[in-house]
């Protein structure tokens, strides 16, 4: 790979373990790596002499976001009628039904998209949960639409098998059978999965939800996952619903089902945990059990606030996620570390007083009133959307930006309309309290992917023309 230089940044923000934050600095990128990083004017003697050069005087840098939750193949249903006031269930049935109807095309085209919009806003790794495979989908769809685009990937292998005929939520029509998923997930694993540092690809074990999967497939996906070395993940108390299905269908809390079929753990993570209780969120941290929190899409079905300073407090790792593209109807990750921060505020407002002491126990009172900081600073939301993300999906390579770490890193024009008078004071803090940026570059592995702006390895107009024209396809099928 060509070498790079970063030069002279008017700040960095490294994520590393102190969260140190750089002025007038640079990075050096070779062989995929990180080679130097500190002050522009400790270079190693060749640098300036890098394949590419960029002048980064007026940027601010991050390590590329990542996203922990996401169902791309959505985007081909956003903001369509008939679900747009829908919570979750309502939500699912109205549009299991159109999505019956999904191409291998459909899902190549509306994976790029979704991907061309996570890496315009800083996003360079994400993951992707694929739980529905009519008319011959195949998660091989997803995965080359990623190496096409250049980003790095976690696929994974999601799966219902109960259907309605069974007690579960799906039409019948759009569940498997489960030697069928069991067989094609350990293709995908062979076929797909690279454990390696720097992985570009890797493979993940995905059963939907404890509503659209059975006992049996939980416990054998979690059986055939940890043979072969790879991580789990599903949805989990996801909304009140959620977890009355739970309790009249299996006799427990949604952490005491996925306790009992071997779903806690370091190699698992869940989505959403909006309902996790206290037990739960003891399980999750002894187990080091990782969340990811999906803010847009919790408000936009009205499923309620994830308590995630509590979960960070107790020690569970937890990522941020953009979820599918019809329950949040956008793939921004700068603007989802901006929501993190803003519900978390607004959930900690929501609280009795007596359950607002601080993590030491101490209160701050004026007549009543608290005075306390914030439930969470737009650094812990930063740290969430790169650090945390990472430590969800299993990586020590990405999410920090350190010698020997993979070059994934972004860069935002800190002289845009976004940044206006908040960059002067605080360019970390105006990046997530300011008005959400698109990035100016993408680096993922050593390689620019978006440059000044504009997307380097898909052409953009024709694949959105061609995506228009799918979902208006898809929709008429139905």
């Amino acid at each position: 790979m060509p070498s790079l230089l970063i030069h002279n940044a008017h700040t960095i923000a490294t994520q590393d373990d102190q969260r140190t934050e750089l002025r007038n600095a640079s990075i050096l990128i070779r062989d995929n790596r990180i080679a130097f990083i500190g002050p522009a004017d400790q270079l190693p003697p060749d640098a300036l002499q890098s394949d590419e050069v960029i002048d980064a005087r007026n940027h601010l840098v991050t390590p590329g976001l990542v996203n922990t939750h996401h169902h791309m193949y959505q985007s081909l249903t956003r903001a369509i009628p008939g679900v747009q006031n829908a919570e979750l269930f309502g939500w699912l049935e109205g549009l299991y039904p159109i999505w019956s109807g999904l191409t291998p095309d459909m899902v190549h085209v509306s994976t790029q998209v979704a991907m061309a919009e996570l890496l315009l806003s800083g996003c360079t790794t994400s993951s992707d949960h694929l739980y529905i495979y009519p008319n011959g989908v195949r998660l091989d769809d997803s995965i080359e639409a990623a190496r096409q685009i250049g980003m790095r990937f976690t696929a994974t292998r999601g799966s219902m098998s109960v259907g309605q005929s069974q007690g579960g939520l799906p039409p019948d029509r759009v569940v498997e059978n489960e030697d069928a998923i069991l067989k094609d997930t350990q293709r995908v694993i062979e076929a797909h999965h690279d454990a390696g540092f720097g992985s570009m690809t890797q493979v993940a074990v995905a059963p939907c939800s404890p509503f659209s999967v059975s006992r049996d497939l939980m416990r054998l996906s979690a059986e055939l996952a940890r043979r072969y070395q790879v991580r789990l993940h599903t949805h989990l108390a996801e909304n009140d619903h959620d977890l009355a299905y739970s309790r009249a269908k299996f006799g427990c809390t949604p952490t005491q089902y996925a306790q009992d079929l071997g779903w806690l753990g370091p190699d698992v993570w869940h989505a959403h945990c909006v309902k996790l209780d206290d037990e739960g969120i003891s399980l999750f941290a002894a187990s080091k059990t990782g969340v990811a929190h999906c803010p847009c899409s919790n408000m936009r079905l009205a499923s309620g606030i994830a308590p995630v300073r509590r979960m960070l407090n107790a020690g569970v790792p937890v990522g941020l996620g953009v979820d599918g593209s019809a329950s949040n109807d956008a793939a921004h990750m700068v603007n989802e570390a901006r929501q993190a921060l803003l519900l978390a505020r607004v959930g900690r407002a929501m609280q009795p007083p007596e359950e607002r002491a601080l993590a030491d126990g101490s209160r701050k009172t004026f007549f009543g009133c608290d005075l306390g900081p914030a439930e969470m600073t737009a650094r812990d939301v930063l740290h969430m959307a790169t650090r945390g993300g990472a430590l969800v999906l299993g990586r020590s390579d990405i999410g920090h930006l350190s010698v020997g770490m993979c070059a994934d890193l972004v860069l935002f024009d800190l002289n845009t309309l976004a940044f206006a008078g908040g960059a002067v004071h605080d360019p970390v803090g105006a990046l997530v309290l300011c008005g959400s940026p698109q990035t100016d570059y993408t680096v993922v592995n050593g390689r620019v992917v978006v440059r000044r702006g504009q997307l380097e390895t898909v052409d953009l107009g024709p694949l959105v023309e061609r995506h228009n024209q799918l979902a208006l396809e898809l929709a008429a099928r139905s």
